[in-house]
């Protein structure tokens, strides 16, 4: 199982066991902190009673050292994690990390298993059983070195990665194979079959009571404390025994975290870009420019359209299961890139849904409003007219300019405004497909509940999408494509400490003048010119759609040939069909859903070699 997992930790490697009672744990070590043997895992603790198996980093693990009474050897996290849990237990040392990390412990005294995760989410857990094994990993590939591993797919995840492009925790694609939910821990015995993980922090619950203890100071005030907190969380996530950088695309996230990263360093922070010579793509200017004004030793690599399509056929190994977020793509490659010359590398995930980035926010409330005034009936009538002339209108601008990105926003706009309630509207926005059971064979629909609101409609979003989308997508997209090039990354925006103060932010420091992140903004003016980041949000995206048509078309038609699809009995093939029409001739574009489509039938192809 450790040797499927040798990319996310190729320095080292152990393996320790209790056959007496039935417990085995193994480790990939990726050294980061402490390189000598004294870091190595699993790690026993001085009395013997704990062993870890541990995947991260604990931020703030030499203010926890400060506070513990324990025989220390080395200086690594690890020796932390077993200190902290001895000395509080499991629960309150869980509550005390700050950090990013995926753990089982085995406790020899009490003969219980626990497996933790951060809380937002940044390190996955898998577990199950297989025959008569409770079996655990951070990835699929290792479960399937387990002797008697014949899983089936679970349909209802099937039809989550059609709405979404990810699944979910708990679901993963195996049926009987969950994922451990952020912010909780499971702990069972020998031949305990029904435990139930339990949470030890709550984003919802953060997030509804910093908003109800509103910051009362000056926007000044507000600049002052989120530059100070934002130093910090960028200052512990500096901490490491290897070259580090950071990844920058020239918007606000990053360049906030490379110009706080660079204001406490010696000397030039590393940062890394990559670019595509393709109209409306590329973002690698903006992020040289930024750069140069705050002196980091920058590296840019451009990519031609060749080489980024070059990394499709390796997507279902790097992301292990299916998984359809089309900036995985370059995801990838300036991970790859950056790993040739640093092992840790700094990200901006995070500030969009700590601070208002996304449209969804600006756009979202104000139609809403506007269309819920009408009776239902009519804002069906409404949708269906305003969808009729977008298409026609969509299918006469070609390319991938900014103009055919704002077309296509526009009519996910137009087909949500025949919804029901604000959470059906929010939903809709999310969904890639917005009736997944129709697409799936012997799919149910999704019964999802329409619970009281309680927060202004923008940050119920903003906590909505990071309690799914963030944890399911942007996480997950960034820890498989980091980790399949044996890269670290960190994200200071999920300091809890700086989520914390962003949850007590009045929702106008966040949005104001129709312009998100207002307040980062505020903070980032002290560092980098104004100047060099205004400009429309281009996200982190290739022209799938397009390569639909071209270059990818060979492949995209054999997975989805009729009888393949027939055969295998997952999809609707009269639907799909007629998805691929539309979008060949022009008619609609479906690159999402297509998109979505192609991943599980790329992943499925892997399973049977």
């Amino acid at each position: 199982m450790a040797d499927a997992l040798r990319l996310r930790g190729p320095d080292a490697g152990g393996v320790w066991a209790d056959e007496a009672s039935g417990v085995a744990l193994s480790h990939r070590r990726l050294s980061i902190i402490d390189l000598s043997p004294d870091g190595a895992q699993p790690m026993v603790s001085a009395s013997g009673r704990y062993v870890v198996s541990y995947n991260g980093e604990i931020y703030n693990y030499q203010e926890l050292r400060a506070r513990l009474d324990y025989p220390w050897q080395g200086h690594s996290d690890t020796q932390v994690l077993l200190a902290a849990v001895e000395a509080w237990g499991i629960e309150k040392a869980l509550q005390e990390m700050n950090g990013m990390f995926a753990f089982a412990l085995w406790d020899a005294r009490e003969k219980t298993l626990t497996l933790a995760r951060d809380r937002m989410g940044e390190k996955p857990v898998y577990y199950g059983w297989v025959g008569d094994a409770f079996v655990f990993t951070s990835e699929l590939k290792a479960l399937r070195t387990v002797e008697g591993f014949r899983p089936s797919i679970n349909r209802e995840a099937l039809t989550m990665l059609m709405r979404t492009s990810y699944i979910p925790a708990p679901h993963s694609i195996y049926e009987g194979i969950h994922k451990l939910e952020p912010a909780h821990y499971i702990t069972l015995s020998a031949g305990q079959r029904g435990a139930v993980a339990k949470p030890y922090w709550s984003f919802e619950k953060m997030a509804r009571a910093q908003s109800a203890r509103r910051f009362g100071g000056t926007v000044r005030d507000a600049t002052d404390a989120l530059d100070a907190l934002m130093r910090h969380a960028v200052g512990q996530r500096m901490m490491s025994d290897v070259p580090l950088g950071a990844f920058l695309s020239g918007g606000v996230d990053s360049s906030t975290i490379a110009a706080l990263m660079q204001a406490q360093s010696s000397r030039p922070v590393q940062t890394f870009t990559i670019g595509f010579n393709e109209q409306g793509f590329d973002e690698a200017p903006y992020a040289k420019a930024v750069a140069q004004h705050l002196g980091t030793d920058h590296h840019e690599l451009y990519v031609t359209p060749r080489e980024a399509a070059a990394v499709i056929p390796n997507l279902p190994h790097i992301y292990d299961e299916p998984f359809a977020d089309s900036s995985q793509i370059p995801t990838f490659l300036v991970a790859q890139y950056a790993r040739r010359h640093v092992t840790v590398a700094l990200s901006g995930d995070g500030g969009d849904e700590m601070f208002g980035g996304y449209n969804r926010y600006l756009r979202g409330p104000a139609l809403w409003r506007a269309i819920s005034a009408l009776p239902l009936p009519l804002r069906r009538l409404v949708a269906k007219a305003l969808l009729v002339a977008h298409h026609t209108l969509a299918g006469k601008i070609s390319g991938n300019s900014r103009t055919q990105r704002l077309v296509r926003k526009l009519g996910n706009y137009y087909e949500k405004i025949g919804t029901a309630s604000a959470q059906e509207f929010y939903r809709g926005l999310c969904s890639i497909h917005n009736h997944p059971e129709e697409l799936v064979l012997g799919a149910k629909a999704e019964m999802l509940a329409n619970d009281d609101m309680g927060l202004p409609f923008a940050e119920w979003m903003m906590m909505q999408d990071a309690l799914t989308y963030f944890a399911g997508d942007i996480l997950t997209k960034v820890d498989r494509a980091a980790m399949a090039v044996s890269l670290e990354t960190r994200t200071p925006f999920t300091d809890p400490e700086l989520m914390g103060f962003a949850w007590q932010l009045p929702l106008d420091m966040k949005i104001r003048d129709g312009q998100g992140k207002w307040l980062l903004r505020q903070v980032l003016d002290r560092y980098v010119p104004t100047s060099l980041i205004e400009r429309p949000k281009a996200g982190f995206a290739v022209p799938i759609g397009e390569w639909l048509r071209g270059d990818l078309k060979p492949w995209a038609e054999a997975l989805l040939a009729p009888d393949r699809l027939a055969r295998e009995g997952y999809f609707n093939v009269q639907a799909v069909e007629e998805m691929w029409r539309q979008h060949q001739t022009h008619e609609r574009d479906r690159e999402h859903q297509l998109w979505n489509i192609l991943m599980f039938q790329s992943w499925l192809e892997t399973q049977s070699v």
